[in-house]
């Protein structure tokens, strides 16, 4: 937005973006269109766009004015009229967006940015995707990932199922890349036994970028969605160059970087293939996976009060013992095989938390632990740390989840039961590939 300033004069003048407008300055007049303030421009500047077509900013101060020359139109966004006769030799894949930039379309009078979700609007942006399948797509909603909840996750859940019922015979999520593995996670547990794949694909770039990664990133998730891959899956960037993506599971991916196109990886295993963006070429990494077929049943009991903190040096009792008064279960990152400060040689100095953790457990709220490291398993018969840990109750030894997966598993346990040995079971259940029975080498890039 502009400054106050800037917009006690435009709400004064009655001016809106859009309309044209004449900035008179100390030695210059120009005329044109209000433009928005760019996300990272200065407050205090006006930007306008000339008749030339090309956008002026204009410093803003006590000697300069406004004057609406002409009411502009509404800025207001039409989806495009693309319609592809449907390829009965190809399959149905239907997209749906969940937030995130992958896909937005610009509305070049004002400058403004739509998300494009309809079939046109992803036609007209990434024409490829008729070549893979007949494609339909729609908006389930439109926001940043962080303000992701569980109960968007819930919502995606059942408009999932909602294309499954009405034949979609791949389903691919546009989604914000910042939470996306924390929804990867949840869908895997929440959808049972999916029929067709379904697969989750972001941007590290926006649209408007040159360097954007969302037309590969979307073209070979669309390949991946009318594949024999029926499970949920992470499709992004396995490179920084633009030669393929890795098809990702979804219990057992990680965002581990904030900027590179090659940010997510995979954590202890392979991921599930190559997906080459020239020739839509698949090259499979593993045959473990659920093929096509089944029927798909919706679990989406969930308790979403549970509690993820990172252990550190010096932290204090209290710190957990506050978590526990506000949550129904926690997670703990734990360092190294899964410790927590527990000083057993009582320095004069440390503080144990691990009389803290045994009295929340014994207290009925479950605590379960995860490697902050994030690669690697979980194995606390090693050092006296650990053990004076596992004696409290603690969840997860021997685990190897990451501390997101640990942490959406737990929230969907505490929505079936909050019975101790039932959560316990539930935890240490291998529902959807969160729990590897062997750590693979390759798995740690």
């Amino acid at each position: 937005m502009y400054s106050q300033e800037i917009q006690s004069v435009l709400e004064k003048k009655k001016i809106r973006v859009g309309d044209r407008i004449l900035v008179t300055t100390k030695k210059a007049e120009y005329e044109g269109f209000l433009m928005p303030k760019i996300e990272l421009g200065d407050a205090n500047c006006i930007v306008v766009k000339l008749g030339s077509g090309y956008n002026i900013g204009i410093k803003f101060d006590k000697n300069v004015s406004l004057k609406l020359i002409e009411r502009g139109r509404a800025i207001k966004f039409k989806s495009a009229d693309v319609k592809v006769a449907k390829d009965p030799k190809k399959l149905d894949v239907s997209i749906l967006g969940c937030g995130g930039t992958i896909a937005s379309r610009v509305e070049y009078t004002t400058g403004a940015v739509f998300p494009a979700f309809s079939p046109g609007d992803l036609l007209l942006s990434f024409p490829e995707l008729k070549e893979i399948a007949n494609i339909s797509g729609r908006k389930l909603f439109d926001l940043l990932s962080e303000d992701m909840t569980t109960a968007h996750w819930q919502a995606i859940a059942h408009d999932v199922e909602k294309e499954v019922k009405a034949k979609a015979e791949g389903i691919v999520l546009m989604h914000g890349t910042d939470t996306l593995h924390y929804t990867s996670a949840a869908l895997s547990f929440m959808l049972q036994n999916t029929p067709v794949p379904v697969v989750i694909v972001g941007a590290q770039r926006s649209s408007d970028r040159g360097s954007s990664d969302n037309l590969v990133n979307l073209v070979c998730a669309t390949t991946a969605a009318v594949s024999d891959i029926s499970e949920v899956t992470v499709c992004m960037h396995g490179t920084m160059n633009d030669d393929y993506c890795l098809l990702h599971q979804g219990t057992k991916v990680r965002k581990l970087h904030t900027s590179r196109r090659d940010a997510f990886q995979s954590v202890n295993v392979l991921p599930y293939a190559r997906i080459f963006y020239a020739g839509r070429k698949i090259e499979h990494l593993r045959n473990d996976y659920k093929k096509r077929d089944g029927k798909m049943r919706v679990d989406d009991k969930v308790n979403p009060n549970v509690g993820l903190f990172y252990t550190h040096p010096g932290m204090k009792p209290q710190v957990i013992e506050v978590l526990a008064k506000v949550c129904d279960g926690i997670v703990i990152a734990g360092t190294g095989l899964g410790h927590i400060p527990s000083n057993p040689n009582n320095d004069a100095f440390a503080k144990s938390l691990v009389p803290s953790v045994k009295s929340i457990i014994d207290s009925g709220i479950p605590v379960v632990i995860a490697p902050q490291t994030v690669f690697g398993r979980i194995n606390m018969n090693v050092y006296s740390a650990g053990r004076l840990l596992q004696q409290t109750g603690i969840i997860g030894n021997n685990c190897d989840w990451t501390p997101e997966t640990a942490m959406v598993k737990l929230m969907w346990v505490l929505g079936h039961s909050k019975d101790m040995k039932k959560v316990r079971e539930m935890m240490l259940a291998n529902v959807a590939g969160e729990i590897s029975s062997r750590t693979e080498v390759r798995g740690f890039v």
